[in-house]
């Protein structure tokens, strides 16, 4: 039979199962504002009857009842949901980061137009245009020094500009990897005390909550999809390697590069490999850094570059009205002091590379030529070589095209002689040195015989820059020294011709060793430079460069700002679906308080009335 004070019993576990209940809804409201906080639920489950069928027992109607205990307290969470909310949440910090940066590079290309670039450079065509007008005139050639000194001012404030951001960029990707550490050694050391609570049989709900807040928090720095298939082996990772794995967390650390800029390399901390983050706020930094203000400021650098190199070079060959020649216009800094090229790149004393910006042939062409030869050039790419043919029914402007429309990393034009120039862009490859020529090789006979340029034909003929007096190879084709790192950071006038503006040449001599009175040919043919197709990098003229940064620098700003638009809309929608699901709602958490409440005084009654029948039995009873 019963005991007689299983009513007790049964009434004391209602009481404590509805305590719990009220307690749990309490804890729901007083979290209600507590980022990542998800509200709890009481699991309340009928207790094990007093007789169970599969035991022997005495004859009864049926099982009694004892009642009801809370089981757990449970989480409300929908995991998928919070998968789902991790995987995608670094493409919104990934476009909103992008967005602000190229905010800040809109700026840059903002400028007033009275000290722009581009203005400052139309200026100094017009001052050689009335240079060549008025040779003879002293005031003409201070003007040429003015606006020359104007247009590398305002090269070098871009340049510094540039420098700034990449400098910012450094900053906040040295900030972010610190954060991301930080966010895996809190999760790691989380998931041991989860792992020691569930050993307990207990529902660590706060501690679950508290790491996967942390995840959010970490899915908008870097690109990471999470494991939850077993709560000892709970897992991210980025990328596809493991970033914590139960209580062990990785991390990242920075590897400082030799001649990149002062960037440095993210690494995985343990190994030391390099590490690939595609998304995220981190991911964002190092893709601004290294792709978008890399190609600015080499975009930046190539403009420099040709243009000192093409001014200086007519420049050189003209005379000055105090009979000075053979003097750059814009100062050139070579990266090696050694004429020709041969550096040491592994630092151990032997020169073993050719540092060379320039080929000029020897031979003078004609641009509508047929060359009448068939052959195939190779040149160096971003990756590897690329190579490109020509036939017999090819003219010399058909190959110079071809050699630009490639995607090596070598330019070619016909200079003012009509001789064959071959110049290196900068590097696609971060490991690749700017402005440096490093292969050129030819089947057949272009560029040897016909151009001069190439001593003889195939590989055993060929140009490379991975050994030292690779100039050797040259069939007495003129070459120049890759400049120093950066051109755009250093360029200005010749201090000779800020010192004496009648340096600046204006005409070229004449037969007999001497210079006409009113000879402009050389300030004219400078001019002139302003609409030559001079293969800019992947631009063919002045104007093309210009035309080309604006419209990247505003597509891209543009793009980003959209991106961050269609990201947030898309975050709103899973944050709120996820709120309905596991946020507090303080009226229905009331609601669920008023009903336990009832529940508490039910119990409470019942205990009442059993105590008085028990009362009556015990004390009134045969009275």
């Amino acid at each position: 039979m019963g005991s007689t004070f299983s009513g007790i019993e049964l009434g004391k576990r209602s009481i404590m199962a509805h305590t719990q209940a009220i307690t749990t809804a309490g804890h729901n409201i007083s979290n209600a504002n507590t980022e990542g906080y998800s509200r709890q639920r009481v699991e309340l489950k009928e207790f094990d009857p007093l007789y169970r069928p599969e035991l022997e027992r005495p004859e009864a109607p049926g099982m009694v009842g004892q009642g009801m205990v809370a089981e757990s307290i449970t989480r409300v969470r929908d995991q998928l949901l919070d998968e789902r909310i991790t995987e995608q949440a670094n493409q919104e910090t990934y476009w909103d980061t992008r967005s602000k940066y190229y905010s800040m590079l809109e700026k840059i290309y903002n400028e007033p137009d009275d000290i722009s670039i581009r203005s400052n450079m139309d200026k100094f065509w017009e001052s050689w245009q009335e240079l060549s007008i008025h040779p003879e005139n002293q005031a003409s050639r201070q003007a040429v020094v003015t606006r020359g000194e104007s247009l590398t001012d305002s090269i070098n404030q871009r340049y510094e500009s540039l420098q700034g951001i990449n400098t910012l960029l450094n900053g906040d990707i040295d900030a972010t990897i610190k954060q991301v550490n930080n966010y895996a050694n809190q999760i790691a050391a989380l998931n041991g005390e989860i792992v020691r609570s569930k050993g307990m049989g207990d529902n660590p709900n706060d501690l679950l909550d508290q790491r996967d807040n942390l995840v959010d928090k970490l899915s908008k720095l870097v690109n990471i999809t999470r494991s939850d298939r077993d709560d000892d082996e709970f897992m991210v990772h980025v990328d596809g390697r493991v970033l914590v794995q139960g209580g062990i967390a990785r991390g990242f650390d920075l590897k400082t590069v030799v001649d990149n800029n002062g960037n440095s390399q993210l690494v995985w901390k343990d190994t030391g490999d390099n590490a690939v983050v595609r998304g995220g706020q981190l991911g964002a930094l190092i893709e601004l850094r290294d792709t978008d203000v890399r190609n600015e400021m080499q975009s930046l650098n190539t403009m420099t570059m040709n243009f000192a190199d093409l001014v200086n070079d007519v420049h050189r060959n003209a005379v000055g009205a105090n009979g000075t020649t053979g003097l750059d216009f814009f100062t050139e800094h070579p990266f090696v002091e050694n004429v020709n090229g041969n550096y040491d790149v592994n630092g151990d004393g032997l020169m073993d590379h050719s540092y060379v910006f320039r080929f000029t042939g020897t031979n003078r062409l004609s641009a509508q030529e047929q060359i009448g030869l068939e052959g195939t050039m190779t040149f160096s790419a971003p990756s590897g070589t690329v190579n490109v043919a020509y036939h017999s029914t090819d003219t010399v402007a058909d190959v110079v095209s071809r050699i630009n429309d490639s995607n090596g990393e070598v330019k070619a034009y016909l200079d003012r002689n009509n001789n064959l120039v071959l110049k290196a862009t900068t590097a696609q490859a971060q490991e690749n040195p700017d402005f440096v020529i490093r292969h050129v090789e030819d089947s057949g006979m272009f560029l040897t015989g016909y151009a001069g340029i190439l001593n003889g034909s195939g590989a055993a003929g060929a140009y490379d820059f991975n050994r030292a007096d690779a100039v050797n190879n040259l069939a007495g084709a003129q070459f120049a020294v890759t400049p120093m790192v950066n051109p755009s950071a250093y360029i200005t006038v010749n201090p000779a011709i800020k010192s004496d503006v009648m340096s600046v040449a204006a005409g070229f001599t004449d037969a007999s060793g001497g210079i006409a009175a009113g000879d402009g040919k050389a300030a004219l043919e400078i001019a002139s430079i302003r609409n030559t197709q001079v293969m800019i990098g992947r631009n063919r003229t002045f104007d093309d460069y210009f035309a080309d940064t604006v419209t990247n620098v505003g597509l891209k700003g543009e793009q980003a700002e959209t991106q961050t638009k269609n990201q947030n809309a898309i975050m709103a929608d899973l944050r709120n679906m996820r709120d309905s699901i596991s946020g507090v709602n303080i009226d229905e958490e009331l609601a669920d308080i008023i009903k336990f409440q009832h529940g508490y005084n039910a119990a409470a009654s019942f205990i009442k009335t059993w105590n008085e029948m028990l009362d009556t039995i015990i004390n009134r009873l045969g009275v």
